[in-house]
């Protein structure tokens, strides 16, 4: 899957612990009540081709957060999701990654509030921006004979996946965050996109 995403601030080690202070700071809440995901449409031919494409962007970040890592207790979780065109999707890679081209996914991490000791009791967890190209994914969807909108979860799926420190550097962890991917988009009932790449 041609998919390229901005590579964590952190070190490996760090990654690891980002992780798991996310995993400490979801434990047993209401999932729906402890997740404010933004959609933010810069691109209308989003819209045109898939007019859901906002709920179903921001029902595919809450189902990775919630299935990836367990429910949200005590912190909420902030998310950010950018429905773009392929234009400034270029201009973010260019800028962020040194790479002139546009590409269907990336994704953005921040440190939020659970890294900061002196944050107040409550604050959110700030996971980051995950930012998302129309022109490639509705190329790669129809090369792939798949659903928009199908692609569309898969790709903000991996998108939060990487937010939460998951990545694909090598075959292991590859392999970790792909089954991941497909048991958090069977339950979206999308097929495993992995067999189904052509």
């Amino acid at each position: 899957m041609p998919c390229t995403n901005l590579p964590h601030p952190e070190e490996p080690a760090q990654r690891a612990s980002r992780r798991t202070r996310i995993a400490d700071a979801v434990d047993g809440a209401v999932v729906s009540e402890a997740i404010s995901v933004e959609v933010s449409v810069h691109c209308d031919a989003w819209l045109a081709a898939c007019p859901e494409a906002e709920a179903v962007a921001a029902a595919a970040a809450r189902a990775a957060l919630a299935h990836a890592e367990g429910k949200p207790a005590g912190m909420p979780l902030l998310l950010g999701l950018i429905l773009t065109d392929d234009a400034e999707q270029r201009r973010l890679n260019r800028t962020y990654r040194g790479r002139d081209a546009a590409t269907n996914v990336l994704s953005f991490a921040l440190i939020g509030p659970a890294a900061d000791p002196a944050a107040p009791a409550g604050a959110p967890v700030l996971l980051g921006d995950v930012v998302l190209a129309f022109a490639t994914i509705e190329r790669e969807a129809t090369q792939q004979q798949k659903k928009l909108a199908d692609h569309l979860r898969h790709l903000v799926v991996h998108g939060v996946l990487h937010l939460l420190g998951f990545d694909h550097e090598n075959a292991a962890d590859a392999a970790v965050m792909e089954a991941l991917e497909v048991e958090i988009l069977e339950r979206l009932g999308v097929p495993d996109p992995y067999r189904a790449i052509m």
